[in-house]
């Protein structure tokens, strides 16, 4: 699999094979390097929910510091004493 490849080839890429698998007509051997195939599609599809799933949490982060950098001093809140 390419290096450069894109989240919606790789998942287009699953759909074909699974169309494949299903429809019967693959030998034993076929059968095996499209699963072998399918594998490692699915771990780079995972791998990229990952990456964008960590971007998403880096964002909210990062948008809660502004928040909280532009409330005013006074509006701190409240601590338990």
């Amino acid at each position: 699999m390419s290096t450069t490849q894109s989240y919606e080839a790789a998942t287009g890429r699953l759909e074909e094979i699974i169309k494949r698998l299903d429809s019967g007509e693959a030998g034993l051997r076929e059968t095996l390097d499209l699963c072998q195939e399918g594998r490692g599609l699915v771990e780079f599809c995972a791998g990229e929910l990952d990456a964008v799933g960590r971007g998403l949490e880096e964002l909210r982060l990062d948008e809660l510091v502004a928040r909280l950098e532009q409330r005013p001093s006074g509006d701190a809140p409240a601590t338990a004493s």
